[in-house]
């Protein structure tokens, strides 16, 4: 069978269902594979090979329930391995192919809530985690419905949802969210201390979730200014994926905050290059400025503005950092608020609020930002320019002390903004 792309996947979805209009069945058939499955199977395996072997096995229906099940978390791997959304869309369909196959069971409901959930279709997401814990005690399910109250901001409701996972199984993926709660929460060591475990039970298999791991403590240890033993973590991470973008991302950003610019650009092209999102273009523009590179970093500007809706709340920082279009940025913030409202949503908007010269709205937001005690550079940075905006002087003093102690997780053009210079560049 000739392999599609993800992205052709809406087409093809319009012709099944075409075909069922056209040709509807009059009796029905078990043993035929619905018109999701059709997408599971001509979804591009590429070089994985073990989507290859599941989309065999459902082809032929040897254990289709099981292979459907599987194929679908392997094509939400393959979407974070290629930073190629389409996959996440494939995932959904699979889930629908294996309620097809196993009418109303568990199994589809948990594989199309995370298809959701990284679809940031995080309220419907939610109803699905709580129809799943309402109905059984199964560790994945307090996972996903903790991710997606963390996502709209419910942390106490989701240290809740993860706290259960660890005490009814201990490993890979309760372990990552409980650095990941410990980490929000300020304590930047116990987060170390649980991404560890994770790595240490992690299933040898599984490289690219090692892989992230790896590269999240890189960041971690970058926030602490152990630049050497972030670099290692970067290192380790591409052993285990190599070309993995989060890492390189990692490496870039030590890069910048060793001031090896030229490297930095090497690195953070490769990075963009890999995945295009605003929060790679946006580093690698810095690094090119750093250069006094201004064209090619103008270029690259250009590419994040074009492709910025891919990231709202990443777009709307860069362009209030940048004093660019301030409407647009509090239009994307405002927007991406009605889906999410964690910590950095509230930021962004925040930011963007205070870029517009809505002091008092900014300052209600970044206090509601701040409040989980969250040691991060960016949230201090703004806090402290909104902070000073009001005259609230020690306050401002007091959170720039925290940006600057945490300065190496700034990027050049937030640099600027913490020396007390006011970023201006070319109005793309």
């Amino acid at each position: 069978m000739k392999r599609v792309s993800p992205l052709m996947i809406a087409s093809l979805l319009v012709f099944t269902q075409a075909c069922d209009r056209a040709n509807p069945p009059t009796v029905s058939t078990s043993n035929a594979l619905q018109p999701p499955c059709m997408v599971a199977l001509a979804a591009n395996p590429g070089t994985d090979t073990d989507i290859a072997r599941l989309q065999r096995d459902l082809r032929e229906k040897r254990a289709p329930g099981r292979a459907a099940e599987q194929l679908g978390y392997r094509f939400i791997a393959q979407a974070r391995l290629t930073n190629d959304a389409g996959f996440y869309k494939v995932a959904e369909q699979t889930a629908a192919c294996l309620d097809s196959i196993e009418p109303n069971g568990a199994a589809a409901l948990l594989l199309r809530g995370h298809a959701f959930h990284q679809m940031h279709r995080f309220a419907e997401a939610e109803q699905i985690a709580r129809q799943l814990v309402a109905s059984r005690e199964f560790v994945l399910d307090f996972g996903l419905l903790g991710d997606v109250l963390m996502e709209q901001g419910r942390v106490t409701e989701a240290s809740v949802a993860y706290q259960k996972m660890i005490d009814l199984k201990p490993f890979y993926q309760s372990y990552t969210r409980a650095a990941h709660l410990r980490w929000l929460r300020g304590d930047v060591d116990g987060a170390i201390e649980m991404m560890h475990a994770a790595i240490r039970s992690a299933s040898p298999r599984d490289r690219e979730s090692v892989a992230w791991a790896y590269s999240r403590l890189a960041v971690y240890e970058l926030q602490r200014g152990r630049l050497s033993e972030a670099a290692r973590m970067t290192d380790r991470s591409l052993e285990y994926v190599s070309d993995y973008a989060a890492a390189l991302l990692a490496r870039g950003r030590i890069q910048l905050a060793q001031t090896q610019f030229t490297a930095a650009a090497a690195t953070l092209e490769k990075a963009a290059r890999l995945n295009p999102l605003p929060e790679y273009r946006w580093a690698f523009a810095d690094a090119l400025r750093a250069l006094q590179r201004i064209d090619d970093a103008v270029a690259v500007e250009r590419q994040l503005v074009d492709q910025g809706a891919d990231d709202p709340r990443t777009f709307a920082l860069y362009l209030s950092t940048r004093r660019e279009d301030g409407s647009k940025a509090l239009d994307l913030a405002r927007r991406e608020l009605e889906k999410r409202a964690d910590i950095f949503t509230l930021d962004a908007l925040a930011w963007a609020l205070a870029a517009a010269g809505q002091l008092d709205d900014a300052s209600a937001l970044m206090d509601r930002a701040l409040a989980e005690g969250t040691q991060d550079a960016r949230l201090f940075l703004h806090a402290a320019v909104i902070a000073a905006a009001t005259g609230r002087s020690a306050d401002a003093a007091r959170w720039h002390r925290a940006a600057s102690k945490l300065r190496y997780m700034l990027l050049p053009s937030e640099l600027g903004v913490l020396r007390g210079g006011v970023v201006t560049t070319p109005r793309i």
